[in-house]
């Protein structure tokens, strides 16, 4: 459009610039593509460009790794065996059935010694353990699994640690690693059998160290976020180098399942008691005779300690080690060969993993004295076990009465309230689908005599059983809360 003046409106202007400036850029791209298809046309046919190996890559392909390093050495142990269950309508009369359990465990010898929780072969009766020497890397793995029969060498329930045995030779084996050194924020992997789900691995990060659930026992646990659970008991808690940092033991949980908060032994304590286990078939556990506390500002006040924090001996028994060295009650500790000590938890643990026959070095203050003391490490008297646990042993069931029997030898006899006529038959439990209840048996009756003759072992029993024919008599004579009584019924058959 042409004004008054002749003038070129200013819109129009930016218009035609516009164009212009278009024009010219298409121009240049276009020189620029046709070099650009030129130059391709005359080079040489390349290969397509090698993908950069970033941090992810090669954590995937570290993680890779590792769990074909380590899966082979993490074994599925399967166990048959025995429990107890309550009769529904008393739930007082403890019965005996069959049950089977599966857990995991941790190959810790070539030559075929295996690592795993004492709950996981608790009331065993059997014991299988699959292989996998080669990690399937599809789900599962079965397929690749060698069976072998096990032996239980020995079982500790405070640590909750069993050492199984089984013959075979270049087993692939783990290292066990210095769990004093985990750290919080540490990576690990969780490897075992979840929920009989074999070949698996999860992983996390460490939460906690030193983690005491129950403060009645020196046992201190590794926290972990990696997915724990049931069936994963035994298997190892791994470091990113392969090595194990602990056993998978527990979780806690609303739901039963996973929630982020497992718990596994440390490495160390681990070590202590399979070479327990392995020398001796139990744990000889060593004792000084010290009761020790954390010190807290109202006992520094209150006592007039020179010190608002530590550890302080509360009581030393008598005769014992640390009595005899010259260790008393009010001394603070200042160190246990060499290293300070804090929490009375930790010194526990540290007391707890040494073995009979050390020697500690005590550095405390008395007064205004610093004295070095040296401590004997002896052996604690062993408490005697659960003779009475009717599973322990299925040799001592009497199947033609339904019971589960036990002689009332003098360590039983210690066990039990006292007894009019010593020795005999202790009844312990009755076996499921038995017929000993309704012959009138109860757990804890002692079975003096059949027939008039007496009954000093399980084999006598059997043999006076097995000797009855159809319609003989058959009265017991019993003893029941410290009254003698006859129980009289037919030949069971």
């Amino acid at each position: 459009m042409i004004m008054k003046d002749g003038a070129i409106p200013r819109a129009l202007q930016k218009e035609v610039s516009l164009r212009r400036f278009t024009a010219a850029l298409l121009c240049v791209l276009c020189g620029f593509v046709a070099s650009t298809v030129l130059a391709a046309a005359q080079a040489p046919v390349q290969s397509a460009p090698t993908i950069v190996r970033h941090g992810l890559f090669a954590l995937d392909e570290d993680l890779q790794k590792l769990a074909e390093s380590v899966g082979p050495s993490v074994v599925t142990i399967e166990v048959s065996g025995l429990t107890t269950v309550l009769d529904p309508n008393t739930r007082q009369v403890t019965y005996i059935a069959k049950e089977q359990g599966m857990g995991s465990g941790i190959v810790v010898d070539p030559s075929g010694y295996i690592l795993t929780n004492a709950h996981v072969v608790e009331h065993a009766t059997s014991v299988s353990v699959l292989v996998y020497r080669h990690r399937n890397k599809t789900a599962g793995g079965a397929e690749d699994g060698q069976r072998f029969t096990a032996r239980i060498l020995g079982s500790d329930p405070l640590t909750d640690i069993a050492l199984l045995k089984v013959e075979a030779t270049d087993l692939p084996a783990l290292k066990l690693a210095d769990s004093d050194e985990v750290h919080v924020g540490q990576l690990c992997l969780a490897f075992g059998s979840p929920l009989g789900l074999q070949n698996t691995v999860t992983m996390g990060v460490i939460s906690a160290t030193q983690r005491q659930l129950n403060n009645t026992t020196p046992v201190v646990y590794l926290q972990t976020d990696a997915a724990i659970n049931p069936g994963n008991s035994g298997g190892p808690l791994v470091d990113i180098k392969g090595e194990v940092v602990g056993m998978n033991t527990m979780i806690a949980s609303q739901s039963g399942g996973s929630e982020g908060v497992g718990f596994s032994i440390p490495s160390n304590m681990i070590r202590f008691i399979y070479e327990q286990l392995r020398n001796y078939g139990h744990v000889r556990r060593g004792t000084i005779g010290i009761i020790s506390r954390g010190i807290t500002p109202a006992l520094a006040n209150g006592l007039g300690l020179p010190l608002q924090s530590g550890i302080i001996i509360e009581d030393v028994s008598p005769g014992s080690s640390a009595d005899h060295s010259g260790l008393r009650s009010g001394d603070i500790l200042l160190s246990l060969d060499g290293k300070p000590f804090q929490d009375p938890r930790a010194l526990a643990t540290a007391l707890f993993q040494k073995n009979i026959g050390d020697t500690i070095v005590f550095k405390v203050q008395r007064a205004t004295q610093v004295l070095t003391l040296y401590v004997l490490v002896t052996e604690r008297e062993r408490t005697p076990e659960s003779i009475l646990d009717p599973t322990h042993s299925a040799g001592n069931i009497v199947s033609k009465l339904g019971i589960v029997g036990m002689p009332v030898t003098d360590l039983v006899a210690k066990l039990i309230p006292p007894t009019r006529i010593p020795g005999g038959i202790l009844v312990t439990a009755l076996t499921a689908g038995g017929n000993a209840a309704q012959f009138g048996l109860q757990p804890g009756d002692v079975l003096h005599s059949l027939n008039r003759t007496p009954l000093d072992s399980l084999e006598t029993l059997r043999k006076l059983l097995a000797g009855l024919q159809s319609g003989d008599p058959v009265v017991f004579n019993i003893e029941r809360h410290g009254q003698l009584q006859y129980i009289a019924l037919d030949n069971p058959e």
